[in-house]
């Protein structure tokens, strides 16, 4: 993948507006789930895309350094035969002195050379290193927008339990209703209220027994003191 796409879909991603995402979600929490595997899979994509252009980044410098390290021997070598030749040709040896100058003049032209090659590096240089700069940028933002998305998603997920136990006590509360005579706990305390009149009526019926055996005792005791008043009057008669 090229440096400026992947260097664009940083900057698209770390932009993302993650609460307008979700508004125009139908399930909120399955999109944060395939956000975070999306931001995990370009973050990868762009950490290589940095690793691939801060190593030619790098190839470049080194390059350069080259150019200039070659520009500044070859100015030496340049002077070096330079100078030689204005020994030879003090010493009267013209045409060695000529042989140097022209090894002075072949250095020269490789000391510009290098010199020409380290200034056409220079901008490609500033131009990569702006694009890794960049690039740097951009993964620091969609990490801290991975830090977004993951706090995001475990806050709706706790919002949505907290949601769905409140939702299933309403749902227990709703379910019974006190004030319908139809309702299980009306039926059950109908139910409780008979069983009280029972045990009621068989204390009353007891009661009315027990005071009925009573009288028949108080009855047979009248009976047996009028015999024996009776028995008495006879007695005296005879």
């Amino acid at each position: 993948m090229g440096r400026q796409t992947i260097l664009g879909r940083v900057t698209q991603l770390a932009k993302a507006n993650i609460n307008a995402l979700l508004d125009q979600a139908e399930d909120p929490q399955k999109m944060l789930d395939q956000l975070l595997r999306d931001y995990a899979d370009n973050i990868s994509e762009a950490e290589q895309a940095v690793a691939t252009t801060l190593g030619n980044l790098r190839l470049l410098e080194a390059d350069h350094k080259e150019d200039v390290d070659a520009a500044a021997e070859w100015g030496g070598k340049a002077l070096a035969a330079s100078r030689k030749a204005d020994e030879l040709r003090a010493a009267g040896t013209a045409a060695d002195a000529d042989r140097f100058d022209n090894l002075a003049k072949v250095a020269l032209g490789r000391q510009l050379r290098s010199e020409q090659e380290a200034r056409t590096a220079e901008p490609v240089i500033a131009a990569q290193t702006q694009v890794v700069d960049r690039l740097r940028a951009g993964l620091a933002a969609m990490e801290d927008k991975l830090a977004e998305l993951r706090a995001k998603r475990d806050e709706l997920v706790a919002r949505a339990g907290t949601a769905r136990a409140q939702n299933t006590m309403l749902d227990a509360v709703e379910s019974v209703d006190v004030l319908d005579p139809a309702s299980d706990l009306n039926r059950f305390e109908e139910k409780v209220r008979r069983e009280e009149a029972m045990a009621q009526g068989r204390q009353e019926l007891a009661a009315s027994s027990l005071d009925a055996q009573f009288e028949s005792l108080e009855d047979l005791g009248r009976a047996s003191e009028i015999e024996a008043r009776l028995a008495a009057l006879k007695a005296r008669a005879a």
